[in-house]
C-alpha cells in the first residue's frame, strides 16, 4: 500500500485511528511492531498496554514513541477490556506487539471498512513461514471454526487472528467478559451474534523475531476457547443447548422403558420399579430443561435488543451519510 492510498483514507474520511497493542514481555519485538505501525499509519497514534512485563518492554515502547499505559489484572482479555475503555477513536486497530502480523495491511483493512461500511475486519493469517504458525495451532483454529460455524450459522477463517480493526460503535458496545486468549472467540461471537457487517482480509503472518516467545499454550488455552464457545452457546441460544440436553433425557429415558413396557404387555406387571422411577424422573428433567431453555431465550432476546440499541447508538464507520442528511435539512 502506498502512502498515497493512506492519504486517501485518512484525508477526506478524517478518521481519527489509534493503534492498540496489548504486550507482554515483548521487549524483544515491541520496538519493530511500533515503527512497522508509524509506517503504515503515521497519522494514527499509537498505544501500548502493558500486562505486567518483567523485561524492558515499556522502556522499549515508550523509546519507539508509543503512549504506554498498564493493565494489572494478567491476560490479554483484561488488557482489551482496558484498551476498549480507555481509548476514544473512530478506527481501532488491534494487533499483538510480537511483529507477526504485518502493519502494511493495515490501511488496506481501513479502507475495505470505510468503504463497505463495516464494523470490524479480521486480518486472517496466511502462514509465510511454518514455524510461525504451528500446526497444532493451524489444526485447532481450524477445529474451533467449524464449531463456530455449525452453532452460530456463519464465521470467519480465522476466528483466533488477533488482528482487526474496528469500528467505534463495535468497540463501545462490546461488553468484554473474557480474561484471556480467548477473548477473540468472544469478539467473533459478538459480531456474529447482532448481524454486524464484517469482513476478511488475507494477511501475511511471520515468525516472532529471535528472543521473543509465544505466550500461547496449545492445550491449556485450546480448552478455554472451546469452553468459551460451549458457554457463548449456552448463554446465546438456550433453545438449542437445554432442547438437546432435554431430547439426551428423554432419549435415555425412552431407552429404559421400552422394555418395560414390553413386559407390562405381556405379563400386566411392571417388576423392575428402580428403573420406571428413573425413566420417569428422566422425562421430568427434560420437560424442565426444554422449559428452562423456553424461558432464557426471552431473556437472551431482550439483553440481545438491549446490545442492538446500544450498538446503534454509535454512528456508522464513514457516516457521511448522517452528516450528508442534516446538511439537507
Amino acid at each position: 500500500m502506498t502512502s498515497g492510498a493512506g492519504e486517501a483514507i485518512n484525508a477526506p474520511m478524517h478518521a481519527d485511528i489509534a493503534v492498540i497493542l496489548p504486550c507482554y514481555n515483548e521487549e524483544a519485538a515491541i520496538g519493530e511492531t511500533i515503527a512497522a505501525f508509524r509506517a503504515a499509519l503515521p497519522e494514527a497514534r499509537i498505544y501500548v498496554f502493558d500486562n505486567n512485563s518483567r523485561d524492558r518492554t515499556i522502556e522499549v515502547a515508550r523509546a519507539a514513541g508509543a503512549i504506554v499505559r498498564t493493565e494489572r489484572m494478567q491476560g490479554k482479555g483484561h488488557v482489551v477490556r482496558r484498551m476498549f475503555s480507555d481509548i476514544e477513536a473512530d478506527i481501532y486497530v488491534m494487533a499483538d506487539g510480537d511483529a507477526t502480523y504485518d502493519p502494511a495491511a493495515a490501511p488496506e483493512m481501513i479502507r475495505m471498512m470505510l468503504e463497505e461500511r463495516l464494523d470490524m475486519v479480521v486480518g486472517a493469517r496466511r502462514s509465510e513461514v511454518e514455524r510461525a504458525y504451528r500446526r497444532g495451532h493451524r489444526f485447532g483454529n481450524r477445529l474451533m471454526t467449524g464449531i463456530l460455524a455449525r452453532l452460530f450459522g456463519r464465521s470467519f477463517s480465522d476466528i483466533l487472528s488477533g488482528y482487526r480493526v474496528f469500528s467505534r460503535r463495535f468497540v463501545k458496545s462490546f461488553p468484554v467478559l473474557s480474561a484471556g486468549f480467548e477473548i477473540e472467540t468472544e469478539i467473533s461471537i459478538h459480531a456474529l451474534e447482532l448481524q454486524m457487517p464484517v469482513g476478511e482480509l488475507m494477511t501475511s503472518y511471520g515468525a516472532r523475531p529471535e528472543g521473543s516467545a509465544s505466550k500461547l499454550s496449545t492445550y491449556r488455552d485450546g480448552w478455554r476457547i472451546l469452553w468459551t464457545i460451549v458457554s457463548l452457546f449456552r448463554i446465546e441460544k438456550p433453545v438449542l443447548f437445554f432442547g438437546a440436553i432435554g431430547g439426551l433425557l428423554a432419549l435415555t429415558a425412552v431407552v429404559l422403558t421400552i422394555p418395560l413396557g414390553i413386559t407390562y404387555l405381556q405379563t400386566g406387571l411392571v417388576p423392575r420399579l428402580p428403573t420406571a422411577l428413573l425413566a420417569t424422573g428422566l422425562t421430568i428433567l427434560a420437560v424442565l430443561s426444554w422449559f428452562c431453555g423456553l424461558i432464557l431465550a426471552t431473556v437472551v432476546r431482550g439483553r440481545r435488543e438491549v446490545r442492538r440499541l446500544a450498538y446503534l447508538s454509535f454512528a456508522a464507520p464513514g457516516g457521511e451519510d448522517r452528516a450528508s442528511g442534516s446538511t439537507a435539512g
